[in-house]
């Protein structure tokens, strides 16, 4: 057992999928065919013998309703031709009462017994004058019995022709399941192959924008091969958007750098030479080299929070959102005193709860806040706003949601720069004299997706923009 497990184990190793495909169609269509043409002889050779010995039956009752009470004997017939009537002998109970001339027809000791009323009547097969033949036995009259023989040689003949037309049947059969489970693995696997194909190909050229064909037809008629064949280029889509992202990434974080870089490096020049300068331009040129020195520091970290796809889960923890709003309120007030913020309303003693990480919902919100510094005006406020979307009991429940929104009073967002403003390095032209390197909206909008929140702009009424975050909640401090 354990050799024929290995050997069976080798071959499926050493077999492609479509040949073992291939095989198993054939054979089960294979095992079909044969077994419904040997259901089928077996079928005609029993109609064929039931036939015969209908006719037997209907001959031996004839025979009895001629019967005028004969001696034993030989009645009817020899059977030497197939077009011969039926043979009939009389056999009797006792063998003293045999007639002198010698029976035609075999007479075994069960003949007797029938004759004697001892068993029932009984078909039996023998041999007449050389020929096959098929012998029905029944009593008639007082101790005798009645033997009754047809030539078999049709009906075998016909068994012996539907065998072999079976056969001939089956053996096409076998061809036809052969072509059939070919056709089968070669049409059911065809995604598979595409599917390895591209793969194949992905893996040699580096090219994600390859795709698998799918037949034409409607989503609903789909089989798994061609579902699974659709999740693999929906899987090589999100790849090749993947590769283009960090691809864009990396060029538009090399174009943004190239220019503080050459700054950093004409004021570095600048300030190696600095016994030919005086004291006010050497001064210049070292504050001018530091303000570069950190604005490339706050690019480059601005660049590894983006690059991070999610916070690691054991730094989730429940904070109070409105607490932390005004934290953040607070801290952009001292980095932008010449603008004035509004918080309202003023956070309640029992603060909402929402899951995230402090650190990074501090870095959200404060990106958020600078924005709208950056475009509000002289003497207009930064208006923010922290209120619950659920009733009081709701958010005992853990449900609900939270929404902060920041509203400026600047320019506003026009409807052409609306769908960008959250891409990286993206800058509308009324913000490109601002300071600032583009990346603080979209890392606005990814730590608020780590967070399962939602992150959206829009054109504020009477004017300016209005940034709106939503954030599902948890419950209370106090719960």
């Amino acid at each position: 057992m354990g050799v024929h497990r290995g050997l069976g184990a080798r071959w499926r190793r050493r077999r492609p999928l479509r040949a073992r495909l291939a095989l198993a169609a054939s054979a089960a269509v294979a095992l079909v065919a044969v077994g419904v043409c040997a259901a089928a002889f077996l079928v005609i050779r029993y109609e064929l013998f039931h036939q015969l010995d209908l006719n037997l039956t209907q001959s031996a009752t004839l025979a009895a309703q001629q019967d005028r009470g004969e001696r034993a004997g030989v009645i009817q017939g020899e059977c030497r031709f197939l077009s011969a009537p039926a043979c009939a002998q009389i056999v009797p109970a006792d063998p003293a009462d045999d007639p002198s001339a010698r029976f035609l027809l075999p007479v075994a000791p069960p003949v007797r017994e029938v004759a004697a009323g001892d068993r029932d009547p009984y078909f039996s097969s023998t041999t007449l004058a050389g020929h096959p033949a098929r012998m029905f036995t029944t009593p008639v009259g007082e101790g005798r019995a009645l033997q009754v023989v047809l030539r078999a040689d049709p009906v075998e003949k016909g068994v012996r022709q539907a065998a072999l037309l079976l056969a001939a049947v089956g053996a096409a059969g076998v061809l036809v399941a052969a072509a059939l489970g070919y056709w089968v693995s070669r049409t059911g696997l065809a995604p598979v192959a595409r599917l390895t194909a591209t793969a194949e190909r992905i893996a040699a050229t580096r090219d994600a924008r390859h795709r698998i064909e799918l037949p034409p037809g409607p989503a609903r008629r789909e089989d798994e091969v061609t579902r699974l064949a659709a999740s693999f280029n929906t899987m090589l889509g999100e790849l090749e958007r993947s590769v283009t992202a960090q691809r864009r990434l990396v060029a538009d974080a090399s174009h943004e750098l190239r220019t503080p870089l050459t700054a950093l490096r004409t004021n570095a020049e600048l300030l190696a030479r600095a016994d030919r300068l005086s004291d006010t331009q050497r001064a210049r040129a070292s504050g001018a080299l530091g303000r570069q020195v950190r604005e490339v520091t706050r690019l480059v970290g601005d660049l590894i929070e983006l690059a991070r796809e999610e916070e690691p889960s054991p730094f989730i923890e429940h904070v109070a959102l409105p607490a932390l709003v005004e934290h953040a309120v607070r801290t952009a007030r001292s980095h932008w005193p010449e603008v004035e913020f509004v918080l309202s309303p003023e956070p309640g003693a029992e603060p909402l709860l929402v899951a995230g990480v402090p650190a990074r919902l501090s870095r959200l919100l404060g990106n958020l806040l600078d924005n709208a510094a950056k475009f509000s005006p002289r003497g207009l406020p930064v208006e923010v706003e922290v209120m619950a979307t659920v009733a009081e009991a709701a958010v005992a429940e853990a449900a609900g949601r939270l929404v902060v929104t920041v509203r400026d009073h600047g320019p506003g967002i026009t409807p052409e720069d609306l769908p960008y403003v959250f891409d990286r390095f993206y800058r509308a032209e009324t913000a490109r004299s601002l300071p600032g390197s583009g990346l603080g909206l979209a890392m606005a909008r990814q730590i608020a997706r780590a967070h399962g929140a939602e992150l959206t702009a829009e054109r504020a009424a009477g004017g300016g923009a209005l940034l709106r975050l939503v954030v599902p909640v948890v419950g209370r401090s106090g719960g």
